[in-house]
């Protein structure tokens, strides 16, 4: 009989929690309304951009529908200068065109940027789950670095120093800004602070920055690549602000002072594992970096939305006693502290943080939300994190253009309107905890 082994390390990788769930909970949803039965989960879990995809950059794919032949690894050059067009629009930053990398998702970007980059990882947790098991997946060196909920899960540079302080080589510090999980936004300041314990040590930082057009002061985000160009590696891509994720379309920043042998080896080890981004996808692209007035509104009312739906989501669940939310300041998601009712958890059998989220799953609770492992936290800090995306994109982004809410209070009516279903999910939150014995 053959016997097929797999590699032991990767026997550390599990399917991401927060995709597993949400193709569950779509899968539960169609099969419920072609059986015409009334019934549903209160998702919470997996973070997708609900909004449709901008009309303009549909139909550019749509005409480029017959661009079969292959491109170059690292992007198709007037790609690369309209990307680099659009980051001196939007971030103010001089990006030359040959220091701009293309891949299939800004996933296997990072993902070849593990693999190509040598030293020690640093990943502030809680996190994005998918850092750590790529970081496996590479056979890396990381550390985790806690962030406290006392300074609102923003990274501590005194302790950030004291974590490359004991690293020896390169440290690589992988910053998600704005943040997923927590939804905060680093000021000016508190990442000139971070540069100034990069600098000192010589270490690099991967800033991955797809939520960066969702924040919702825009005016006073602040791209690492601004405060420490010589060292920044940029990730960012079509799928969380253009809503493009199943475009799988991903880009890569190198820093200021890239090499000619950096690029060389981004652009040799990208053909040899992609050959090239789908080249229709790419000539779309182009119009979705292109100056159009139609995506600069589609931008500014997707920002308002979730800025709408993450804030009074957030209220609505700090209203609930015991509990306590994170307040966003760009993106979709935020944290949810259970941590008040830790002994009560555990005295109903609910030992850690990943058993709180398979119990809020079970019927009659019906709630999907990620926690612990899922977000890398320590199990016993009963944390989770909440998307805020459960209602119809095209419906909500139309009724926002047909009548914006000029104050807080028709906030209030437009998110009591069309955030009703993450509303109910509050309810069934607090219904779980009630039962509680």
């Amino acid at each position: 009989m053959i016997t097929i082994k797999t590699e032991p390390h990767l026997e550390q990788i599990n399917m991401p929690e927060n995709l597993a769930i949400g193709l569950m909970i779509a899968e539960k949803r169609k099969e419920c309304a072609t059986l015409g039965i009334d019934f549903t989960y209160y998702s919470f879990a997996l973070g997708q951009s609900p909004f449709p995809v901008p009309e303009s950059i549909q139909k550019e794919l749509e005409h480029h529908a017959d661009k079969v032949e292959y491109a170059e690894a690292a992007g198709i050059e007037p790609l690369r200068r309209s990307i680099a067009e659009f980051n001196k629009r939007h971030f103010d930053m001089d990006v030359r065109p040959e220091n701009i990398i293309i891949g299939p998702g800004t996933k296997s970007l990072l993902f070849l940027l593990f693999s190509i980059l040598e030293g020690t990882f640093v990943v502030p947790v809680p996190s994005w789950i998918g850092y750590t098991p790529l970081l496996t997946f590479a056979k890396k060196e990381y550390r985790t670095l806690e962030l406290d909920a006392s300074e609102n899960y923003r990274l501590n540079p005194e302790k950030l120093d004291a974590m490359f302080a004991d690293i020896e080589g390169t440290a690589i510090l992988v910053l998600n800004h704005p943040n997923n999980p927590s939804g905060v936004v680093y000021s000016k300041k508190e990442l000139q602070d971070i540069t100034d314990v990069c600098r000192k040590h010589n270490a690099l930082v991967i800033s991955d920055e797809i939520y960066a057009l969702t924040t919702y002061e825009f005016e006073n985000f602040v791209s690492m690549g601004n405060v420490f160009p010589e060292g920044t590696f940029i990730t960012n891509g079509l799928s969380k602000d253009r809503s493009a994720g199943g475009y799988r379309f991903g880009t890569c920043l190198l820093p200021e002072q890239g090499t000619t042998k950096l690029r060389d080896t981004f652009k040799k080890i990208a053909a040899s594992i992609f050959s090239n981004v789908s080249t229709p996808i790419q000539y779309a692209a182009i119009k979705a970096y292109a100056e159009n007035n139609e995506i600069s509104t589609y931008f500014t009312i997707i920002r308002s939305i979730h800025r709408i739906m993450g804030h009074h989501l957030s209220e609505a669940f700090s209203t609930v006693p015991g509990l306590s939310a994170s307040m966003p300041e760009g993106g979709f998601y935020f944290l949810l502290d259970f941590n008040t009712f830790a002994e009560k958890l555990k005295a109903n059998g609910i030992t850690d943080a990943n058993q709180l989220s398979k119990e809020l799953l079970k019927d009659p609770y019906d709630v999907a939300l990620v926690a612990g492992k899922a977000i890398i936290t320590d199990p016993d800090n009963f944390l989770a994190r909440i998307a805020f995306i459960d209602y119809d994109g095209a419906e909500v982004y139309q009724a926002y253009l047909d009548n914006p809410p000029a104050n807080t209070q028709e906030e209030v009516i437009f998110f009591n309107q069309h955030g009703k279903q993450m509303l109910d999910g509050v309810e069934q939150v607090k219904r779980f905890l009630d039962d509680l014995k």
